[in-house]
């Protein structure tokens, strides 16, 4: 498919992974604006030409315009990517109805997380809020510092709309950034936020000092629990063997560059959350995903003891030792 290079694109959110993609698409030859919410990071952004707080060492083409005017942001665009924190997307939607937004665009979300309050995902949020619009999700291995750096990558994209999906597909893809594409939303959504909250789990393994035997048993009972819900709710169960399942889940349960693992193995040790998040540059977002997807194990009738422990560590208090211990007493079943 032929893609105008002309093609103006708005990267809404300017944390590691959004900006990541608006320099990959600047790379490409597109005309991208990049805004971001807080204006002092959005001047110190356009000052240096980095992205210092969420993306070090990364220069940022001069084709990226970068800004914190939402209408500027949105104007004339063709193509916009929702890269804003899960738990922030709503209210950031909302200023989008209020700016101006096209119909006729072509929307992407690369926001991994599910919605506190309402358990929807992030493509239900956006329709909830800007109606019936041409819809994306991408998903997958993707640690922002590592495509940014050309590391070779895959990820999927995913539509109901095939035209969309493949559109995409030929905007983002470089010979180090290959793109698949499937029609299943809700399992490739499912995987990229349930995983987060596996990858607390093992990086608490890493925090009291287990080994691999305990953190492949994590991955694998862990998939095993991803699977069952998407199931209970309409995904197809093949997805969760692949790009935005299984491959998405070993990279951020293992990766060193992993918020979520980083928040479990500090949790681990035996540190406050309060103070584990006050350290991070960016959102681990495994940490209200572990709400959600609790409440959805419930509301589905699914068992997900996991999820279930790595909740009471977060939201409880429950220490993660114990938690260990209650996960390895579980009575007796078949695999």
């Amino acid at each position: 498919m032929f893609i105008n290079k002309e093609l103006s694109i708005g990267v809404l959110g300017d944390g590691g992974w959004g900006t990541t993609l608006a320099v990959l698409l600047a790379n490409k030859g597109f005309s991208v604006t990049l805004w971001g919410a807080f204006s002092e990071n959005i001047s110190d952004i356009q000052k240096r030409r980095e992205n210092k707080k969420f993306l070090p060492g990364i220069k940022i083409p001069a084709k990226v315009k970068v800004t914190d005017d939402l209408s500027f942001a949105l104007q004339g665009k063709k193509l916009i990517v929702f890269a804003v924190p899960s738990q922030h997307i709503r209210e950031v939607l909302k200023k989008v109805k209020l700016a101006g937004y096209s119909r006729d665009a072509l929307y992407l979300s690369v926001t991994k997380g599910i919605e506190i309050k309402s358990s929807m995902r992030i493509s239900e949020v956006i329709h909830s809020e800007l109606g019936n619009i041409k819809l994306g999700v991408l998903s997958g291995p993707t640690i922002a510092c590592e495509v940014a750096r050309g590391v070779p990558t895959v990820a999927v994209v995913a539509s109901k709309n095939l035209k969309a999906r493949k559109t995409i597909q030929d905007i983002f893809m470089t010979d180090r950034f290959r793109i698949y594409t499937n029609d299943d939303v809700l399992g490739v959504e499912l995987g990229g936020s349930l995983k987060n909250v596996i990858a607390i789990a093992c990086g608490a393994c890493d925090g009291l000092g287990f080994g691999t035997n305990t953190k492949a048993a994590l991955l694998s009972r862990g998939l095993a629990e991803m699977s069952r819900l998407g199931c209970a709710m309409g995904a197809k169960i093949k997805t969760f063997s692949g790009i935005s399942g299984l491959g998405d889940l070993v990279t951020t349960c293992i990766s060193p560059y992993s918020r979520n693992r980083f928040v479990g193995e500090q949790l681990g040790k035996g540190k406050n959350l309060k103070d584990i998040i006050s350290h991070q540059s960016g959102l681990a977002e495994g940490v209200p995903t572990a709400k959600s997807a609790h409440a959805l194990s419930l509301k589905y009738g699914v068992d997900m003891p996991i999820t279930k422990e790595v909740y009471n560590v977060i939201y409880k208090n429950k220490p993660a030792v114990k938690a260990f211990k209650d996960l390895m007493a579980r009575g007796k079943k078949e695999e």
